[in-house]
Order: C-alpha cells, then sequence, then structure tokens
C-alpha cells in the first residue's frame, strides 16, 4: 500500500504510526493539538461527534491498511488511539494539565486492557476489532478522569 493512500495516511495519523518505538503512544501524543483545537472550537459534544465520525472512518481505514500491509491488526495503525483519546479529553477541561492526566488515563487503560478491553483486542476482527479495543479503554479512561476531574479538579 501507498504511503500516499488516504487509508495508509488516515490510520498512520499521518504517519506518526510508523515510529518504530511506541507508535500508540506517539498516536496518543498527537491527538491532543487535534482534540484542543476540536475542544476549543465544539467543546465536549463536538469532540465526541468528532470521534464517533473518526471512528466510522478508522473501521474503514484500517481494515484497508491492515489488508494493504498484510496484517491482521498492525502497532502502526493508531488511529483508534487518537478516537481512545479525544473521548477521554471530552470530560477534561481544557487545560495542559488536565489533557496530561487524559493522556496518563488512557494509555495506562489502552497498555494495561483490564476487561472487557483484553476480550475486544482479541475476539473481535478487521476494522471495527482494531478500533473496538481502544474504544472500550477510552470509556474506562473517561469514567475514571470524569470522577478525579469532580472530585479534586
Amino acid at each position: 500500500m501507498s504511503p500516499w493512500h488516504p487509508a495508509y495516511i488516515l490510520t498512520t495519523w499521518f504517519w506518526v504510526g510508523r515510529i518504530p518505538i511506541a507508535p500508540g503512544t506517539w498516536g496518543s501524543l498527537a491527538a491532543l493539538p487535534f482534540g484542543w483545537i476540536i475542544m476549543a472550537e465544539g467543546g465536549p459534544a463536538g469532540l465526541l461527534v468528532a470521534a464517533a465520525i473518526l471512528f466510522a472512518v478508522g473501521c474503514w481505514s484500517s481494515a484497508a491498511y491492515a489488508k494493504g500491509i498484510g496484517r491482521k491488526d498492525p502497532g502502526s495503525a493508531v488511529i483508534d488511539e487518537v478516537v481512545g483519546q479525544w473521548m477521554v479529553l471530552a470530560v477534561l477541561p481544557l487545560d495542559v494539565w488536565a489533557y496530561g492526566l487524559g493522556f496518563a488515563l488512557f494509555r495506562l487503560f489502552d497498555v494495561t486492557k483490564p476487561w472487557p478491553v483484553s476480550v475486544a483486542d482479541r475476539k473481535l476482527t478487521g476494522g471495527f476489532g482494531i478500533m473496538a479495543d481502544d474504544v472500550a479503554a477510552g470509556l474506562y479512561a473517561m469514567a475514571a478522569a470524569a470522577l478525579l476531574v469532580h472530585w479534586f479538579w
């Protein structure tokens, strides 16, 4: 698959996923400035709508990308990290420290994959499967972030 194919560009989130070490972490970091801009312009609802749209696009693009490079769930596919990261940011204030917290929480749940994130990671296939485990991790991180902000922010 050409690196200029739209599925390649989107799935690797503008080639960030091609960074060889910790592509998921880099993908989550690359989601932050986009999330900041969307949140500043559209608020939490706008960011969640953007995440939902990107989820749908990601189901298509990650399936095409995985097929194009011949791998089922390539680590370089980071559009799923972007969606999960944006979900968490939607419950946080527009603040650098809050975004740092959101980044850390999402990475925690994405890396540790508590149940049912681990089930989604193992059992679901195709583009939906690539996207689903990060959405599940995003839901955990959203809940944790919302509670922390409610109690301590």
